[in-house]
């Protein structure tokens, strides 16, 4: 398989592991869209959010583990957010479910 990710969980591309469990990996984006940026995958490889609805236990830990990227990186009291990337046409370019955790600035919609 020809997965960036994958690629990363297997050590084979090199990645900033912020933190790692049984199901998930975090580590920083290499194109930050803000002062906190981090990715949180699946072990298992899982072509997009819906797909996860097949593996529950997967997206319940992804979840918490957001939530202690949030805490570990100082965002979690300020407001951060959680963002699922699915298809192309929502700019999804890894083909790999990923949770943005992103954070650090406003990130208030609509921008003002």
């Amino acid at each position: 398989m020809d997965c960036l990710f994958c690629k990363i969980i297997s050590g084979e591309v090199p990645a900033q592991v912020l933190r790692e469990t049984e199901r998930t990996l975090a580590f920083r984006d290499i194109n930050p869209q803000a002062p906190v940026h981090v990715l949180v995958i699946p072990k298992v490889h899982v072509p997009n959010f819906a797909a996860l609805a097949e593996h529950p236990e997967t997206l319940a830990e992804l979840a918490a583990e957001a939530a202690e990227v949030a805490k570990a990186e100082g965002v979690a009291e300020s407001g951060y957010r959680v963002v699922f990337n699915t298809g192309t046409g929502a700019g999804q370019t890894v083909f790999h479910a990923h949770a943005h955790v992103l954070g650090g600035r406003g990130l208030n919609w609509p921008p003002g």
